[in-house]
């Protein structure tokens, strides 16, 4: 079965299209099928993937386009496969325009996820990397989502961002997506060498760690991570034994992990 994850976060600058990724290559460099989905106008991850968003003739906002004017579109023609073995659903400036767009459409809420529907059983994973804000694109990332990864950067003021993300999601639970779970909270570009890091990773997991898994894997502040974004490559082809590359295996792993107990859980509750 398919696991849709959203990456989400309402902050820019706190590694999420760097996650979404780097997370997707890790976990196609295991085995797993995996769709990477930009759901950001600035189509960052489509360029991070090596792909010129400029030039491209299909894109997610066309198809987003075409199911509010009740048309079909064939979703896989405008997948593009990368080269580390994971696809990407990539995205342009056209998609801006469905921010409104979307706020008079029928079944607003769900246009992503009805999308979605016809491709998700083709991978293992799908990853949604969503835009740095809690409008209608960001609703519809979380609709069509089985569960949510949350990057906050080691930093006081993205930190303090945490209360209305958890609002947002709360609202979705409560209308679009009842089912919504959080996977965790990722911290991101950590300096470990800093007291202010360590005081905001200390404050997340007083304030969530009761309720909300904090992943053990924390990435690293660094340049390697960044470079390996401007030559459209993940940071495993880039540098695999950077400090990032190691963060991001970690976080692999346990995600892998994660969904591999989830599962045997699902089956012994069936079984019961």
């Amino acid at each position: 079965m398919s696991k849709v994850i959203a990456v989400c976060n309402q902050k820019g600058g706190v590694g999420k299209t760097t996650t979404a990724l780097n997370l997707g290559a890790g976990l196609a460099a295991n085995g797993r099928r995996v769709l990477l989905v930009d759901a950001d106008p600035q189509s960052d991850l489509t360029t991070s993937a090596g792909i010129d968003a400029d030039s491209l003739e299909r894109s997610l906002g066309r198809l987003m386009y075409l199911i509010t004017e009740d048309y079909k579109p064939i979703v896989q023609d405008t997948i593009i496969h990368h080269s580390e073995g994971f696809d990407v659903l990539p995205s342009n400036l056209e998609l801006s325009s469905m921010e409104t767009r979307l706020v008079n459409a029928m079944s607003r809420e769900k246009v992503l996820d009805n999308l979605l529907k016809e491709v998700k059983n083709d991978y293992d994973y799908v990853l949604i990397d969503c835009m740095p804000s809690l409008g209608m694109l960001t609703v519809n990332a979380l609709t069509a989502a089985d569960s949510v990864i949350i990057p906050v950067q080691a930093q006081y003021l993205p930190a303090k961002g945490m209360t209305q993300l958890m609002r947002s999601i709360d609202m979705v639970r409560n209308h679009t997506n009842e089912n919504l779970k959080i996977d965790g909270i990722i911290m991101t570009l950590v300096d470990g060498r800093t007291n202010l890091a360590r005081d905001v990773i200390s404050t997340i997991r007083t304030n969530y760690g009761m309720n909300i898994r904090i992943f053990d894997s924390q990435i690293p502040l660094g340049v390697k991570a960044a470079e390996a974004s401007k030559t459209g490559q993940s940071i495993f082809a880039y540098d695999r034994d950077s400090k990032p590359a190691k963060a991001y295996e970690a976080l692999t792993k346990e995600v892998i992990a994660d969904a591999e107990r989830n599962r045997k859980r699902d089956k012994a509750a069936v079984a019961r």
